[in-house]
């Protein structure tokens, strides 16, 4: 039953909407058929096992059963690069983690998202003034013409990675995102040279950038991991290369399908779109509550069990996988009331969108202030915006869900604030 279940989530014909299957899943909170992986589909289950030190990260631990139904041992890192932290335990994950956040966040760096948010408006203007300039309002791409090229811009800008050069590592990202996808029907050699390949050429392609930074530092993300040496020391070279992969790619990648996703759902429901063109403060707790309704990530098939544990009555031997389905968790009725319905009015939405614990979404706060900012400037400016496809066409990955393209037509576009 397990196996099916995972078989119909996976298949890209339920794609645009996975939620009964997660109803259905919940039923057994921990399910396991005899072969593949134990899946996690419970709201608190999840979020106690996110906290649980006896779980890794590090697909390293899987134990070799021989048996793989859903292709998840493909191997995802290669050899260009060494696994970056979000694939790392502690004691090496926390001091990456940290290294990584000197020149990004608390306590060193306590002010660099907040003051992004002019150069962010920014971006959004320009980028909705495109739309206005464009040939044919009566069809317009919101991913294609908004919701990929912002954050795609804002890495580039905060990494100090070169925009122009957008094209090449795009190839390479859609690549290294589809290899986090337990596709059961792909060819698992000729999926693993194609992963490899991407990890090999984006290390090449960083290498150069990262010798550069360190000959001439600027004051981007990429010179002060190339360059600082802290209490922590300071990163090798591949520890550098492998952080600044994870960073350009999770730094744009999750946050194109939280905008879109975002866009679709305010659509679908016109009273609350109506509310936040008038209360532009409405962003916060509406990204919050899409984080639970429609998170950009909505699986994770990627932890192993380093010892024998017991969860909801289960027992899991050590060496197992485990799938957590966090966009299950985020609709279990034992935790949200009326979880189908989207609510920003709720009162607590302690979500799993971006995921807890030690490897909680490090760019959580960039990825809300990007959210919140887009969303509420798409909401004023454009008149009478309307979907064009619904159901839109998806993205193949079932782990990063999100809409491939998102086809709207709208009456104009009102100007840019004063």
């Amino acid at each position: 039953m397990t196996q099916a279940l995972l078989r119909e989530i996976i298949d890209y014909a339920n794609r645009a909407n996975p939620y009964p299957l997660y109803e259905e899943l919940r039923k057994t909170p921990v399910s396991h058929d005899g072969t593949g992986p134990y899946v996690v589909s419970t709201y608190y289950e999840i979020h106690s096992l996110l906290h649980d030190p006896r779980i890794s990260s590090d697909s390293r631990n899987l134990k070799a059963t021989g048996d793989d139904p859903l292709g998840e041992s493909a191997d995802d890192e290669g050899t260009a690069l060494p696994p970056s932290f979000l694939k790392l335990d502690p004691p090496d994950h926390d001091r990456l983690r940290r290294m990584t956040n000197r020149p990004f966040g608390p306590p060193h760096t306590p002010h660099r998202v907040h003051d992004m948010r002019d150069e962010l408006h920014g971006l959004v203007d320009g980028l909705i003034d495109g739309i206005a300039t464009s040939a044919d309002l009566d069809r317009v791409d919101l991913v294609d013409q908004f919701a990929y090229p912002f954050p795609v811009t804002v890495i580039c800008r905060l990494l100090g990675v070169p925009h122009e050069d957008e094209p090449r590592f795009h190839v390479w990202a859609e690549t290294l995102a589809a290899s986090l996808d337990p596709d059961p029907d792909a060819d698992p050699a000729q999926r693993g040279k194609g992963t490899t390949d991407a990890r090999m050429e984006l290390g090449m392609y960083l290498a150069g950038l990262i010798e550069e930074r360190r000959k001439n530092p600027g004051d981007d993300m990429l010179s002060q991991l190339a360059t600082a040496d802290g209490p922590d020391g300071a990163m090798t070279t591949m520890e550098a290369l492998s952080t600044s992969a994870l960073l350009l790619i999770a730094g744009h990648e999750t946050t194109v399908n939280l905008i879109t996703n975002g866009m679709l759902t305010l659509l679908r429901h016109p009273d609350v779109l109506q509310r936040l063109r008038e209360e532009p403060g409405l962003s916060v707790p509406i990204v919050e509550e899409l984080l639970r309704y429609e998170p950009p990530v909505q699986l994770l098939p990627q932890r192993t069990t380093l010892s024998d544990i017991e969860v909801a009555g289960v027992a899991i031997p050590k060496g197992a996988s485990l799938w957590l389905v966090l966009a299950s968790g985020n609709r279990d009725p034992k935790r949200f009331e009326n979880p189908d319905r989207f609510d920003p009015d709720r009162k607590d939405i302690q979500h799993l969108g971006l995921g807890s614990g030690i490897h909680s979404c490090f760019g959580a706060p960039l990825a809300r202030q990007e959210a919140q900012l887009a969303l509420s400037e798409l909401a004023r400016r454009l008149v009478n915006p309307r979907l064009l496809e619904d159901p839109p066409p998806y993205r193949q990955n079932a782990v990063l869900r999100g809409p491939r393209h998102l086809p709207i037509a709208c009456d104009g576009v009102l100007p840019k604030a004063a």
